[in-house]
Protein backbone atom coordinates (compact mmCIF):
# COMPACT_ATOMS: atom_id res chain seq x y z
CA UNK A 1 0.00 0.00 0.00
CA UNK A 2 1.07 3.57 -1.01
CA UNK A 3 2.12 6.31 1.49
CA UNK A 4 -0.61 8.63 0.20
CA UNK A 5 -3.19 5.45 0.24
CA UNK A 6 -2.46 4.77 4.18
CA UNK A 7 -2.43 8.40 4.92
CA UNK A 8 -5.74 8.88 3.05
CA UNK A 9 -7.23 5.51 4.85
CA UNK A 10 -6.20 7.32 8.14
CA UNK A 11 -7.92 10.16 7.39
CA UNK A 12 -11.39 8.91 6.19
CA UNK A 13 -11.48 6.46 9.34
CA UNK A 14 -13.53 9.19 11.16
CA UNK A 15 -15.60 10.05 7.99
CA UNK A 16 -18.40 7.91 9.72
CA UNK A 17 -21.82 6.35 7.39
CA UNK A 18 -21.79 7.40 3.82
CA UNK A 19 -24.93 7.22 1.53
CA UNK A 20 -23.38 6.72 -2.43
CA UNK A 21 -26.65 8.30 -4.26
CA UNK A 22 -27.39 6.88 -7.33
CA UNK A 23 -29.97 5.72 -9.98
CA UNK A 24 -32.67 8.69 -9.52
CA UNK A 25 -35.19 8.67 -12.49
CA UNK A 26 -33.11 10.86 -15.62
CA UNK A 27 -32.52 9.64 -18.94
CA UNK A 28 -29.13 8.62 -17.46
CA UNK A 29 -30.23 6.05 -14.51
CA UNK A 30 -28.17 3.50 -16.01
CA UNK A 31 -25.17 4.97 -16.20
CA UNK A 32 -25.54 5.96 -12.33
CA UNK A 33 -26.28 3.62 -11.06
CA UNK A 34 -22.78 1.74 -12.71
CA UNK A 35 -21.24 4.73 -11.14
CA UNK A 36 -22.52 4.17 -7.86
CA UNK A 37 -21.66 0.10 -7.85
CA UNK A 38 -18.13 1.17 -8.37
CA UNK A 39 -17.73 4.24 -6.15
CA UNK A 40 -19.38 1.85 -3.87
CA UNK A 41 -16.81 -0.53 -3.98
CA UNK A 42 -14.05 1.64 -3.57
CA UNK A 43 -15.47 2.84 -0.57
CA UNK A 44 -15.76 0.01 1.23
CA UNK A 45 -12.06 -1.29 -0.23
CA UNK A 46 -11.44 2.06 2.04
CA UNK A 47 -12.71 0.65 5.09
CA UNK A 48 -15.54 3.41 4.79
CA UNK A 49 -19.46 2.05 5.86
CA UNK A 50 -21.12 2.94 2.69
CA UNK A 51 -24.62 2.02 1.79
CA UNK A 52 -26.44 2.68 -2.04
CA UNK A 53 -29.54 4.90 -2.31
CA UNK A 54 -31.21 5.42 -4.82
CA UNK A 55 -33.77 8.22 -4.55
CA UNK A 56 -36.33 6.72 -7.07
CA UNK A 57 -37.09 4.04 -4.33
CA UNK A 58 -35.89 5.59 -0.89
CA UNK A 59 -37.63 7.98 1.31
CA UNK A 60 -35.37 11.19 1.03
CA UNK A 61 -35.43 11.34 4.97
CA UNK A 62 -33.50 8.16 5.44
CA UNK A 63 -30.40 10.38 4.07
CA UNK A 64 -30.67 12.00 7.86
CA UNK A 65 -29.14 9.19 8.88
CA UNK A 66 -25.91 9.18 7.38
CA UNK A 67 -22.79 11.30 7.67
CA UNK A 68 -22.27 12.52 4.37
CA UNK A 69 -23.34 11.89 0.53
CA UNK A 70 -21.19 10.85 -2.22
CA UNK A 71 -23.75 12.17 -4.98
CA UNK A 72 -23.37 10.03 -8.20
CA UNK A 73 -26.39 10.62 -9.27
CA UNK A 74 -26.24 11.99 -13.50
CA UNK A 75 -28.46 14.36 -14.74
CA UNK A 76 -31.68 16.29 -13.83
CA UNK A 77 -32.70 16.00 -10.22
CA UNK A 78 -28.80 14.92 -9.34
CA UNK A 79 -26.64 16.94 -11.09
CA UNK A 80 -28.87 20.40 -11.14
CA UNK A 81 -28.99 21.61 -7.74
CA UNK A 82 -31.99 19.91 -6.67
CA UNK A 83 -30.16 16.68 -4.44
CA UNK A 84 -28.01 19.39 -3.45
CA UNK A 85 -30.46 21.59 -2.05
CA UNK A 86 -32.20 18.81 -0.04
CA UNK A 87 -28.60 17.95 1.19
CA UNK A 88 -28.91 21.66 2.70
CA UNK A 89 -31.91 21.66 3.74
CA UNK A 90 -31.04 18.34 6.03
CA UNK A 91 -27.63 19.31 7.01
CA UNK A 92 -25.95 16.75 5.25
CA UNK A 93 -22.24 17.26 3.86
CA UNK A 94 -22.38 16.20 0.51
CA UNK A 95 -19.31 16.06 -2.61
CA UNK A 96 -19.09 18.31 -5.86
CA UNK A 97 -20.75 21.92 -6.18
CA UNK A 98 -23.16 23.96 -4.30
CA UNK A 99 -26.42 24.38 -5.63
CA UNK A 100 -26.28 27.22 -8.01
CA UNK A 101 -22.92 26.38 -9.56
CA UNK A 102 -24.85 22.64 -10.10
CA UNK A 103 -27.99 24.40 -11.57
CA UNK A 104 -26.16 26.54 -13.84
CA UNK A 105 -23.82 23.59 -15.31
CA UNK A 106 -26.61 21.26 -15.91
CA UNK A 107 -28.05 24.25 -18.76
CA UNK A 108 -25.83 24.11 -21.15
CA UNK A 109 -27.32 27.65 -22.61
CA UNK A 110 -26.55 29.06 -19.15
CA UNK A 111 -22.90 27.79 -19.23
CA UNK A 112 -22.23 29.20 -22.51
CA UNK A 113 -23.69 32.71 -21.24
CA UNK A 114 -21.22 32.68 -18.41
CA UNK A 115 -18.25 31.86 -20.52
CA UNK A 116 -19.40 34.61 -22.92
CA UNK A 117 -19.92 36.96 -20.45
CA UNK A 118 -16.31 36.41 -18.61
CA UNK A 119 -14.90 36.27 -22.29
CA UNK A 120 -13.93 33.10 -22.55
CA UNK A 121 -13.88 31.33 -26.07
CA UNK A 122 -17.42 29.02 -26.68
CA UNK A 123 -19.01 28.04 -30.35
CA UNK A 124 -21.12 30.42 -31.09
CA UNK A 125 -24.82 28.98 -30.56
CA UNK A 126 -28.61 29.61 -29.83
CA UNK A 127 -31.41 28.42 -28.01
CA UNK A 128 -33.97 26.92 -30.83
CA UNK A 129 -37.38 28.54 -31.43
CA UNK A 130 -36.29 31.16 -29.89
CA UNK A 131 -33.22 32.93 -31.10
CA UNK A 132 -32.60 31.10 -34.73
CA UNK A 133 -29.82 32.89 -36.74
CA UNK A 134 -27.45 31.65 -39.58
CA UNK A 135 -24.31 30.40 -37.97
CA UNK A 136 -23.70 28.43 -40.77
CA UNK A 137 -23.53 24.53 -41.09
CA UNK A 138 -22.66 22.00 -39.53
CA UNK A 139 -24.17 22.19 -36.40
CA UNK A 140 -24.25 20.13 -33.08
CA UNK A 141 -28.26 20.08 -31.80
CA UNK A 142 -28.33 19.21 -28.18
CA UNK A 143 -30.87 19.17 -25.64
CA UNK A 144 -29.97 21.77 -22.90
CA UNK A 145 -29.81 20.07 -19.75
CA UNK A 146 -28.99 16.30 -20.77
CA UNK A 147 -25.74 14.56 -20.31
CA UNK A 148 -24.44 11.48 -21.87
CA UNK A 149 -24.57 12.95 -25.56
CA UNK A 150 -28.43 11.45 -25.01
CA UNK A 151 -30.49 13.22 -27.99
CA UNK A 152 -27.48 15.51 -29.72
CA UNK A 153 -27.13 15.11 -33.44
CA UNK A 154 -24.69 16.48 -35.99
CA UNK A 155 -26.51 17.97 -38.62
CA UNK A 156 -25.12 19.98 -42.31
CA UNK A 157 -28.29 20.77 -43.83
CA UNK A 158 -31.82 22.83 -43.11
CA UNK A 159 -33.68 18.96 -43.18
CA UNK A 160 -31.21 17.49 -40.98
CA UNK A 161 -31.87 20.47 -38.75
CA UNK A 162 -35.56 19.81 -38.19
CA UNK A 163 -35.50 16.62 -37.53
CA UNK A 164 -32.30 16.62 -34.82
CA UNK A 165 -34.28 19.86 -32.76
CA UNK A 166 -37.31 17.24 -32.57
CA UNK A 167 -35.17 14.36 -31.55
CA UNK A 168 -33.36 16.77 -29.08
CA UNK A 169 -37.09 18.24 -27.91
CA UNK A 170 -38.27 14.88 -27.07
CA UNK A 171 -35.39 15.05 -24.17
CA UNK A 172 -35.81 18.87 -23.10
CA UNK A 173 -38.11 21.49 -23.49
CA UNK A 174 -34.94 23.88 -24.30
CA UNK A 175 -32.39 22.74 -27.27
CA UNK A 176 -29.15 23.97 -27.65
CA UNK A 177 -28.13 24.58 -31.53
CA UNK A 178 -24.44 25.33 -31.76
CA UNK A 179 -21.83 26.07 -34.36
CA UNK A 180 -19.72 22.45 -35.23
CA UNK A 181 -15.95 22.77 -34.37
CA UNK A 182 -13.88 20.50 -36.64
CA UNK A 183 -11.01 19.44 -34.82
CA UNK A 184 -9.48 17.24 -31.84
CA UNK A 185 -11.64 16.78 -28.80
CA UNK A 186 -10.09 17.04 -25.28
CA UNK A 187 -11.72 16.61 -21.84
CA UNK A 188 -9.75 17.61 -18.42
CA UNK A 189 -10.95 16.97 -15.11
CA UNK A 190 -10.74 18.93 -11.80
CA UNK A 191 -9.94 17.55 -8.47
CA UNK A 192 -9.55 20.22 -6.20
CA UNK A 193 -7.73 22.76 -7.34
CA UNK A 194 -5.64 20.42 -10.06
CA UNK A 195 -6.39 20.08 -13.44
CA UNK A 196 -5.56 16.54 -13.89
CA UNK A 197 -4.14 15.49 -17.28
CA UNK A 198 -6.10 15.95 -20.41
CA UNK A 199 -7.50 13.28 -22.16
CA UNK A 200 -7.88 13.04 -26.16
CA UNK A 201 -10.68 11.41 -27.37
CA UNK A 202 -10.89 9.91 -30.55
CA UNK A 203 -14.14 7.67 -32.37
CA UNK A 204 -14.83 6.18 -35.92
CA UNK A 205 -18.41 8.00 -35.26
CA UNK A 206 -19.13 11.62 -36.23
CA UNK A 207 -18.51 12.49 -32.48
CA UNK A 208 -18.33 10.92 -29.04
CA UNK A 209 -22.02 10.20 -28.74
CA UNK A 210 -23.55 7.80 -26.58
CA UNK A 211 -22.33 4.40 -28.05
CA UNK A 212 -18.96 5.97 -28.27
CA UNK A 213 -18.63 6.60 -24.86
CA UNK A 214 -20.27 3.66 -23.30
CA UNK A 215 -20.10 0.95 -25.50
CA UNK A 216 -17.99 0.66 -28.26
CA UNK A 217 -14.26 -0.65 -28.03
CA UNK A 218 -13.41 1.48 -31.09
CA UNK A 219 -13.04 5.14 -28.90
CA UNK A 220 -9.29 5.77 -28.05
CA UNK A 221 -8.36 7.37 -24.77
CA UNK A 222 -5.14 9.31 -25.12
CA UNK A 223 -3.24 10.32 -22.47
CA UNK A 224 -0.89 11.81 -22.69
CA UNK A 225 -3.04 13.52 -25.41
CA UNK A 226 -0.11 14.74 -27.78
CA UNK A 227 -0.48 18.89 -26.94
CA UNK A 228 2.88 20.62 -26.57
CA UNK A 229 3.83 21.73 -23.00
CA UNK A 230 2.68 25.44 -23.74
CA UNK A 231 -0.49 24.27 -25.40
CA UNK A 232 -1.47 21.76 -22.84
CA UNK A 233 -0.70 24.23 -19.70
CA UNK A 234 -3.29 26.31 -22.01
CA UNK A 235 -5.78 23.91 -22.33
CA UNK A 236 -5.54 23.07 -18.23
CA UNK A 237 -5.51 27.06 -17.15
CA UNK A 238 -8.58 27.31 -19.61
CA UNK A 239 -11.06 24.31 -17.95
CA UNK A 240 -9.65 25.46 -14.37
CA UNK A 241 -11.31 29.49 -15.39
CA UNK A 242 -14.54 27.79 -16.97
CA UNK A 243 -14.73 25.86 -13.84
CA UNK A 244 -14.00 28.83 -11.32
CA UNK A 245 -16.65 31.03 -13.59
CA UNK A 246 -19.71 28.74 -13.55
CA UNK A 247 -18.94 28.53 -9.30
CA UNK A 248 -17.98 24.82 -9.25
CA UNK A 249 -15.95 23.50 -6.43
CA UNK A 250 -14.10 19.96 -5.49
CA UNK A 251 -14.55 17.56 -8.34
CA UNK A 252 -15.61 17.94 -12.14
CA UNK A 253 -14.74 17.81 -15.84
CA UNK A 254 -14.26 20.32 -18.84
CA UNK A 255 -15.08 19.64 -22.06
CA UNK A 256 -13.21 21.45 -24.94
CA UNK A 257 -12.58 21.26 -28.18
CA UNK A 258 -9.85 22.53 -30.50
CA UNK A 259 -10.08 23.57 -34.10
CA UNK A 260 -7.28 23.36 -36.80
CA UNK A 261 -6.05 26.74 -36.18
CA UNK A 262 -5.15 25.39 -32.54
CA UNK A 263 -8.08 27.54 -31.12
CA UNK A 264 -9.64 25.91 -27.82
CA UNK A 265 -13.45 26.07 -27.99
CA UNK A 266 -15.56 25.31 -24.66
CA UNK A 267 -18.43 22.92 -24.85
CA UNK A 268 -19.74 21.89 -21.54
CA UNK A 269 -19.28 21.29 -17.57
CA UNK A 270 -19.85 18.22 -15.99
CA UNK A 271 -20.18 19.07 -12.34
CA UNK A 272 -21.27 15.19 -11.66
CA UNK A 273 -18.95 13.11 -14.47
CA UNK A 274 -19.10 9.64 -14.44
CA UNK A 275 -17.24 6.99 -12.23
CA UNK A 276 -17.91 3.99 -14.82
CA UNK A 277 -15.01 1.48 -16.09
CA UNK A 278 -14.85 3.75 -19.61
CA UNK A 279 -15.07 6.90 -17.42
CA UNK A 280 -12.90 9.73 -17.94
CA UNK A 281 -12.36 11.29 -14.34
CA UNK A 282 -10.94 8.04 -13.25
CA UNK A 283 -8.72 7.48 -16.52
CA UNK A 284 -7.06 11.09 -15.57
CA UNK A 285 -6.67 10.23 -12.07
CA UNK A 286 -4.92 7.28 -12.86
CA UNK A 287 -2.88 9.21 -15.43
CA UNK A 288 -2.20 11.57 -11.92
CA UNK A 289 -0.68 8.65 -10.50
CA UNK A 290 -4.23 7.96 -8.52
CA UNK A 291 -5.82 4.89 -7.68
CA UNK A 292 -9.56 4.77 -8.31
CA UNK A 293 -9.58 4.71 -4.41
CA UNK A 294 -8.06 7.55 -3.82
CA UNK A 295 -10.12 9.49 -6.35
CA UNK A 296 -13.13 8.73 -4.76
CA UNK A 297 -11.72 8.93 -1.39
CA UNK A 298 -10.30 12.71 -2.27
CA UNK A 299 -13.53 13.63 -3.57
CA UNK A 300 -15.03 12.53 -0.42
CA UNK A 301 -12.63 14.50 1.85
CA UNK A 302 -12.71 17.54 -0.32
CA UNK A 303 -16.66 17.64 -0.16
CA UNK A 304 -16.44 17.20 4.04
CA UNK A 305 -14.14 19.86 4.47
CA UNK A 306 -16.15 22.01 2.15
CA UNK A 307 -19.59 22.28 4.28
CA UNK A 308 -18.35 20.55 7.83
Amino acid sequence: MTDALTTLKSRLAAVGSVAVLCGGKSAEREISLRSGAEVHAAMMALGINAVRVDPADSDIDVLKSFDACFIALHGRGGEDGVIQGVLEHLGVPYTGSGVMASAIGMSKIATKLLWAGAGLPTPDFYLAGVGERDIGFPLMVKPAHEGSSIGMRKVDTVEQLADAVAEAARFDHEVLVERWIQGAEFTVAILGDEALPPIRLETPNSFYDYEAKYQADSTRYICPCGLGDDKEAELKQLAKKAFQVIGCSGWGRVDVMQDQQGNFYLLEVNTVPGMTDHSLVPMAARASGRSFEQLVGEILLDGLEQRR
